[in-house]
This record gives C-alpha cells, sequence and structure tokens, in this order.
C-alpha cells in the first residue's frame, strides 16, 4: 500500500492531505456561504477557470481582487484548466493545436482557448494551485476501437505539447503550476505520459482523464498503475473523484489529493452520504423517522438535530434550506472520511478504518453526467 501522509503549503495556507476539495464552480457552492464550507473541515476548495472565463470573466475578478477577494475565501483555491469543458460541454467546439474553439452557452459567442490563455485566465483569477491546459476526450469518445485508440494517443502527445507552452507562458511565482496524466485506460501510454510530464519539474502531478464515463474497474485498474508512477516528493491530484471506495483506492495507490462534485450535487438531489452508503432522503421511508441522516455526525443539519423526516419534508415542499443541509452534511461527510483516513495513516489502522467505514467496501452507483457540465 502506498498510502502517505502530507502538507500542501500555499501563499492564503495550508491543507493536510490527502485532502478534498469541494467544487465551487463559478467562485459559488450552491446555496452555502463560506463560512458554512469552512465549517465542514474543508480547507481548500476548486474553482472552474471555463466557467468564470465566460461569467463575470477573469479580467473582471482581477479587477476586483482577484477570486479569494470576490468570493470571500481565505484559504487555498484551486483552478482547473477549463479545458475539459471546452472540450465536452460546448454546443460547437473545433479542435486544433492551438486549442479549443467553442460557442459559449451564455451568450453565443465564439471563444478560443488554448494554452496560453488558459494560463493568462488562471493567473487573472488569482488561485494558488493552476492546471496545464489538456486534452481529455471523453470516455469511449470513438466506437471503433483503432480510432479510440488513435484519439487516446493522440490526447496524451497533444497535452503534453500544451504542457510545454504552459509552462512557458506561466508567469506568477506565487501560483503552484501542476501537470496532468492523460492515456485514458491503456496503461502503456499512462506509463509514457507520466515519464514525459514529469520531465518537467512542476510543483505537482495529476492524473486526468478518469472519471469521464469509465466503469469503477477501469479507473481503479489506471490509478493503480499510474499513481505509483509520479514523484513521491510532489503532491499527486486525481481529478474529478469521486466515491468513498474511490477515495480509498486512490489512497492506497498514493494519491493526495481529491475534487468531485457528488456531495453537493447529490445532496442538492436529496442524496445524503452516511458511512453505511448513500440514503435517498426523498424516500417515503423516512416521512416518519426522527433521527438524523447519521448519529455520530457534528454537521449543522444532524447536529442541530434535524431529522430524515424534517428534511423530507423540505424537499417535497421545495425549500432551498433542504438542499443547504444536506450539502453541508455531504461535505462534513466527505471531511470526516478524510480526517480519519488521515488518522488511520498515522496510526498504521488501515483494517480497523476500513471496519469503521462499510461505505469504502461497496460500489455505489454512479451518476455521469453526459453534458460534461462541472456543477458543484
Amino acid at each position: 500500500m502506498y498510502a502517505r501522509r502530507g502538507r500542501v503549503t500555499t501563499p492564503n495556507g495550508s491543507f493536510e492531505t490527502p485532502a478534498f476539495m469541494p467544487v465551487a464552480t463559478a467562485a459559488a457552492m450552491k446555496g452555502l456561504t463560506p463560512a458554512q464550507i469552512r465549517g465542514t473541515g474543508s480547507e481548500c476548495i476548486l474553482n472552474n477557470a471555463f466557467h468564470l472565463l465566460l461569467r463575470p470573466g477573469a479580467e473582471r475578478v482581477k479587477a476586483l481582487g482577484g477570486v479569494h477577494k470576490f468570493m470571500r475565501w481565505s484559504g487555498p483555491i484551486l483552478t482547473d484548466s477549463g479545458g475539459f469543458q471546452a472540450f465536452s460541454m460546448a454546443q460547437i467546439n473545433r479542435i486544433n493545436e492551438d486549442g479549443v474553439t467553442f460557442q459559449s452557452f451564455i451568450d453565443g459567442s465564439t471563444i478560443h482557448l488554448g494554452p496560453e490563455s488558459s494560463m493568462r485566465v488562471q493567473q487573472d483569477l488569482g488561485a494558488d494551485i493552476v492546471m496545464a491546459f489538456d486534452d481529455c476526450p471523453p470516455a469511449g469518445e470513438s466506437v471503433a476501437e483503432p480510432e479510440r485508440l488513435k484519439r487516446t494517443l493522440d490526447a496524451k502527445d497533444r497535452t503534453l505539447r500544451w504542457l510545454g507552452r504552459c509552462v512557458a507562458a506561466h508567469c506568477r511565482d506565487d501560483q503552484a503550476l501542476l501537470g496532468i496524466v492523460q492515456g485514458g485506460t491503456e496503461l502503456a501510454l499512462r506509463t509514457a505520459s507520466v515519464q514525459e510530464t514529469c520531465a518537467f519539474d512542476l510543483a505537482g502531478y495529476a492524473i486526468g482523464g478518469v472519471a469521464v464515463g469509465e466503469g469503477t474497474d477501469a479507473i481503479e485498474r489506471v490509478v493503480r498503475h499510474t499513481a505509483p508512477l509520479l514523484p513521491v516528493d510532489r503532491p499527486r491530484y486525481l481529478m474529478g473523484v469521486g466515491y468513498p471506495r474511490d477515495i480509498v483506492m486512490a489512497v492506497e495507490s498514493g494519491v493526495d489529493m481529491f475534487d468531485c462534485v457528488l456531495p453537493t450535487r447529490n445532496g442538492r438531489n436529496g442524496m445524503a452520504f452516511t458511512r453505511e452508503g448513500a440514503i435517498r432522503l426523498r424516500n417515503a421511508i423516512h416521512a416518519d423517522d426522527a433521527a438524523p441522516i447519521e448519529a455520530d455526525c457534528d454537521c449543522e443539519a444532524c447536529g442541530g438535530g434535524f431529522s430524515r423526516a424534517y428534511l423530507r419534508h423540505l424537499f417535497l415542499a421545495g425549500e432551498m434550506l433542504g438542499p443547504t443541509l444536506v450539502s453541508i452534511h455531504n461535505i462534513r461527510l466527505f471531511q470526516r472520511l478524510l480526517l480519519d483516513i488521515r488518522r488511520a495513516i498515522d496510526d498504521d489502522a488501515w483494517l480497523q478504518f476500513r471496519d469503521r467505514w462499510p461505505c469504502v467496501n461497496q460500489v455505489q452507483g454512479r451518476t455521469p453526467d453526459p453534458t460534461g457540465v462541472l456543477d458543484d
């Protein structure tokens, strides 16, 4: 097992690893204040460069003091490059060596995003950790196997060429630039991508191109192969993952950082995560249940005495408080999971940890977002 502990230090504070970063796509986490996010134990959050580029615009955020001041978040922030969204969710896009040209879903205008412009956008936003612009085709984009393999190889090679341009364009010493390993589900391509990407002396490295439509087994196979190949003295980031089981598997493989929309997106739809597994609060079985979501949880929902019956009522009545409380609980559940993971690593008590968290031994149903929209 490669599980490890660490600390990442940035100009806006530090965070313990392994770490889970909640997603505040457009410089906001729907229905939650920064104080509520901080109250869940979250130390670092993620913003999406694509969405902030489209609205309100990176230059405007810069003029207003940067994304920390803009959203009133005093801790570390990571921005992704916007590449995946530009490739996957734009109504019209054209890919070439310069980047991707797409049509804005806000006003229909034509926008180009490439390595240099992605770096410029992220530097204007002012995040502490920024991601290189990469080519990330959705899983199974081509039905024909030879075409799929060619697209995967092309994406891996283009990502490397774009990384060189990102390194040249990146000019803020107070921002850590991370490179991204691609290669789809082809382990030989993953190995080559690690070697090529890590030839650049960067602050850290990410595993991209997973959780974009693959099954659980494929994700595990890629992560267990790729993570141990990355440098031991730099943070390792698994992008867009995931469920508690996926996180624990990746920690065992040596991954340090995670982000995912699941706690908030599922929370807004009435799904609550627990140690035993996820529950759907809209189900009639909870109509007369006076218990909280989880008895030993100290979040605002459970610690505040809100019952499953009351939360179900809020969802059925269309009250905003329901999504807010369940989102808070879910983020806190993920942070409690990561806190217990860190303790288990420190105490060399991994088997006992798994006994305390039955959900990490389950393969939970996935709720993929076929549009590719990163929605917090």
